[in-house]
């Protein structure tokens, strides 16, 4: 069946770009493979399966920065250390430095062999997270992550989540993008509908390549389908337990931009790409467990969520217009966060109701979670999961009690001036700066660091002249 646009659809049911069905390297016959633990040998250093390791640290944009080794090498970086230049944290996404003087070094940093994955385009390759340490490890959103699941386990908490992305696919490679300036862009499933079966019909063979190369990387999809408007599609993540759920969705973007171009097509997880089109989400699911018991849910209460829940939510959602930047840090996040783009304007929430910054989802008790609708698909997802967490956590401890949850849409409430989400990347700067909650939680090293990164951004987008500027004022002034 050819693509509803016309076009020829061959190439994606034919073409050798498409992942071969490669199944994981074979465990040696006297070993099992497990993905909890690494294999150890007889000094206790993780062993390796196969020749070559993808090791990777996640940049304050999700972006994985990556080096090829060997996988004898690997094994000496994690027992004796490794260390990777800190220029990870001082350029932006564009690899445009903030200070040309500094002098760039290795700072320490260490490999995680836990998380461990198959590298999904070729035989015999492994992938693994790694990430700064010390004092300067204090600027990663992952390692911020990390102490905050830490502090949830003191508590007695176990913690599961997940990430669901919503992405536009374009008919374009870098070079077309590059040809045509980014103008003109010609999306891929032009005439896509939400839920269409003739989409997946049409791009059934694509798309199980998608999910092919997730799962080899231990990234499960709970689903996958068409979502609003052309080119558009939806990717929810399954469940997972701890830094594994922010591992797997910043893992799903890398990836999933890379299988995609390997078919000649770009993803795009911009926050909002066209006036004309919808934003694109990216939902954050999570929960807690007390004892193997979920902790959110108690079936007596009318709206079906226990004490520790409704503390947890009025955490999250006193925290969260001072600490968006944490979940919309770039200046185009904010073209999204206006009402009638399908996202949140301001800290409400409500049971099922999509219209709320917080959705409450109780079908049953083992799935009670809080849905944090605020974070866009490009947003951090570390420091969204470490946002959402330390503020319940906070709230826990405060014992901070929710606000009436909002029966109809959110849209038609007037909220009280604190509730208002900022209004642009200059503001929530300016309001993650002079949070006292966020240097307790964060720390002044992070806070102060992820500051001085947003007002970079800011300052180079200033410089720019748009072309809605051109067509507005060049026949006027």
């Amino acid at each position: 069946m050819l693509p509803l646009d016309g076009s020829n659809g061959a190439r994606f049911l034919d073409s050798p770009l498409v992942p071969v069905k490669l199944r994981p390297n074979p465990p040696r016959a006297d070993k099992k493979i497990s993905k909890e633990q690494p294999l150890m040998d007889s000094n206790g250093i993780p062993e390796h399966v196969s020749r070559d390791v993808h090791v990777g640290i996640f940049d304050l944009d999700g972006l994985f920065r990556h080096k090829l080794m060997d996988s004898s090498k690997a094994d000496k970086l994690i027992e004796k250390g490794y260390s990777f230049c800190d220029v990870l944290h001082a350029w932006d996404s564009a690899e445009k430095t903030w200070d040309d003087s500094e002098t760039y070094i290795d700072r320490p940093a260490q490999i995680f062999p836990e998380t461990r994955r198959h590298w999904p385009f070729g035989a015999d390759a492994e992938v693994m997270v790694a990430d700064f340490t010390g004092e300067f490890g204090k600027k990663s959103p992952r390692n911020q992550l990390l102490k905050h699941l830490a502090k949830a386990e003191a508590m007695g908490f176990d913690v599961t989540a997940a990430f669901e992305y919503e992405f536009f696919l374009l008919d374009e490679t870098a070079d077309s993008l590059r040809e045509k300036r980014y103008r003109d862009l010609q999306h891929f499933a032009k005439a896509n509908r939400t839920y269409s079966l003739q989409s997946a019909a049409a791009y059934g063979d694509l798309f199980d390549g998608l999910r092919q190369c997730m799962s080899l990387m231990d990234i499960g999809l709970d689903s996958l389908h068409t979502e609003l408007g052309p080119g558009c599609f939806e990717a929810p993540l399954t469940v997972a337990s701890g830094v594994k759920a922010a591992d797997d969705a910043a893992l799903f973007r890398n990836f999933a931009r890379a299988y995609f171009a390997r078919n000649a097509l770009t993803t795009v997880f911009m926050s909002k790409l066209s006036p004309e089109l919808s934003g694109q989400s990216g939902h954050f699911h999570i929960s807690l467990q007390k004892d193997g018991a979920p902790a959110f849910s108690d079936p007596d209460a009318p709206d079906g969520l226990s004490q520790t829940a409704r503390h947890f939510l009025g955490g999250v959602l006193e925290l969260m217009p001072e600490m968006l930047v944490l979940t919309a840090q770039t200046v185009n996040a904010y073209k999204r966060l206006v009402p009638g783009a399908w996202a949140p304007t301001w800290a409400s929430w409500g049971v099922q109701n999509r219209t709320a910054a917080v959705r409450i989802i109780n079908d049953s008790p083992e799935a009670t979670r809080i849905e944090f609708r605020v974070p866009a698909a490009d947003s951090n997802p570390h420091a969204v999961m470490a946002l959402c967490l330390a503020a319940g956590l906070r709230g826990i401890e405060t014992g901070a009690e929710p606000p009436a949850p909002v029966k109809g849409s959110a849209y038609e409430v007037q909220p009280a001036a604190s509730a208002r989400f900022p209004r642009d990347l200059v503001e929530a700067t300016d309001r993650l700066e002079a949070s006292e909650a966020a240097r307790s939680l964060f720390g002044d090293s992070f806070v102060d660091h992820f500051v001085r990164s947003r007002r970079f951004e800011v300052q180079d987008y200033l410089r720019h002249v748009t072309q809605w500027e051109i067509e507005r004022y060049i026949e006027l002034f």
